[in-house]
């Protein structure tokens, strides 16, 4: 997938683990769809490589020379890391280091990050050693607000696991030129207590079964929140949200006061 990116790591000395992530690059991060165009193609032409440069975007050094340093800490990490790809390739780069004099300052530049193509700031203390899962107190992801859209719910599908006997699973829809246009599935944000009120009213209000799918009465809207979108050949809409998911029931709202898909790709100039 990433025939560059192999070239590039041809230029570390062997005994190098890295911590990064592989980004759509020119100049700056592209926007993640430019990078889906690169994982869902079979075959890389010339021309998807030139369509959808990469870089490796490099994070933090957890081996050098075959040596395990993530006990050491972050700042002595940053300082063999920069050293290290000093001059490697221009396709593996090192995140870059943020500086604000104030809490309100860093909240502007994080403000600032989906214009960057990123999702917010990533906030490490400087002695911290390198610790895997989602461990708290030395590191915080601060995320950008997400988008968010009131949506109605259009489609119900049953769940997985211990849920494949509920509808946990939904589709919904905005409303253009007078119909429903399917936007967006999502399967996590409501209380347990929510989805079982939610399935028996998916139960007493279907109107087709296209077999375990149900077509639910157009009533029910719900303020879906996403990171990001896109134009899409793909979709019926003509666009696709990036990790949809419910931010709440709207109970209080009716259906023909759902957003529009005019009103949604409002948000396309803002990535």
């Amino acid at each position: 997938r990433f025939p560059e990116l192999e070239a590039a790591a041809t230029h570390l000395p062997d005994g190098v683990v890295l911590d990064g992530e592989v980004l759509a690059y020119r100049d700056g991060v592209l926007p993640f769809a430019v990078l889906q165009t690169r994982i869902g193609r079979q075959k890389l032409t010339p021309k998807a490589l030139g369509d959808a440069p990469v870089a490796f975007m490099t994070y933090d050094l957890l081996e050098e020379g075959g040596a395990d340093i993530r006990a050491q800490p972050l700042s002595r990490r940053r300082g063999r890391l920069q050293r290290l790809l000093e001059g490697a390739s221009p396709r593996l780069l090192v995140s870059p280091e943020v500086e604000a004099p104030s809490w309100a300052g860093l909240a502007a530049l994080r403000d600032q990050a989906r214009r960057r193509n990123v999702e917010g700031l990533m906030l490490k203390r400087l002695s911290s050693p390198y610790q895997a899962g989602r461990r708290r107190g030395d590191w915080w992801k601060w995320k950008i607000d997400p988008f968010t859209v009131d949506a109605v719910l259009i489609y119900a599908h049953p769940g997985h696991g211990r849920r494949a006997t509920l509808f946990t699973d939904y589709t919904f829809g905005v409303w253009h030129d007078g119909q429903l246009v399917p936007v967006a599935k999502a399967y996590s944000g409501l209380s347990d207590e929510e989805i079982l009120e939610l399935d028996g009213w998916i139960r007493r209000h279907t109107i087709e079964k296209y077999g375990p799918t149900r077509a639910v009465e157009p009533v029910q809207v719900f303020e879906i929140a996403f990171e990001g979108i896109a134009p899409s050949t793909r979709h019926r809409a003509g666009v696709a949200v990036r990790f949809p998911r419910i931010q709440r029931w709207r109970k209080d709202k009716p259906a023909a006061e759902a957003d529009t898909l005019e009103g949604l790709r409002t948000f396309l100039p803002l990535l």
